[in-house]
């Protein structure tokens, strides 16, 4: 596929359906990734590449907790996990919220499941002593995320960025014998895809895009000399 037309129809896939991920084409698809961009070029990510139906289980069973809240506020009419705004819903309301299980079907049904950890020693978080979630260290990390699924989708497979499993990173880390100076950045199923979209809605690029200023005037393709 020509770059433009993958970056424009990596969805997020989460029905797969249960065909093998050949090691050729995964060594393909780390073996591209890999040139990914991170701070100071350090290279901070670490891949662990998880096939065991066990240990799958038990990521599946770390999303529940995070998933629960997410899907309590939707039904609040809350944006779910905003560090900006302190959610309303109640501790009891999050632990009676049902989790469909379209979150955890897709660790399960993945051909192999990656889990993308960044080593918090390499990364220069400059917004660090700012008064806001920090966000900075992710620039060293999630253009190696980003390139391993646009190389799935070149490859005709596909995955999606997961991260409910974050909000229980401490048994994820003794699960999968992570150091403390790691941090989980995403948990990736990749799969061959029940089906291949090739049309996503996204906003336009005058729909988020301005000139000068943040409340400047939008920028409109093929409007300027």
């Amino acid at each position: 596929m020509e770059l433009y037309d993958v970056m424009r129809t990596t969805f997020a896939a989460r029905e797969f359906t249960g065909e093998s991920l050949p090691d050729n084409v995964l060594d393909r698809i780390l073996d591209n990734a890999r040139f990914a961009p991170s701070g100071g070029n350090r290279q901070a990510g670490h891949i662990i590449v998880v096939e065991d139906r066990q240990t799958r289980q038990r990521l599946a069973d770390a999303t529940q907790p995070g998933a629960r809240r997410y899907f309590a506020q939707i039904m609040a009419g809350e944006s779910p996990w905003n560090p900006v705004t302190r959610t309303q819903v109640t501790s009891e309301t999050i632990a009676a919220t049902t989790v469909p299980e379209s979150v955890s079907t897709p660790l399960l049904t993945a051909s192999v499941v990656l889990v993308v950890c960044v080593d918090l020693r390499l990364v220069a978080a400059t917004d660090q002593d700012l008064d806001r979630v920090g966000v900075i260290a992710g620039a060293s990390i999630y253009p190696l995320v980003w390139n391993i699924l646009l190389a799935a989708r070149g490859e005709g497979y596909g995955g999606t960025l997961t991260t409910m499993a974050v909000a229980q990173e401490p048994k994820v880390r003794t699960l999968l014998g992570i150091p403390d100076t790691y941090a989980v950045a995403a948990v990736l199923p990749i799969g061959k895809p029940v089906k291949q979209l090739s049309k996503l809605r996204r906003n336009t690029v005058g729909e988020f895009v301005t000139r000068e200023r943040f409340d400047g005037d939008p920028y409109i393709p093929g409007s300027h000399s």
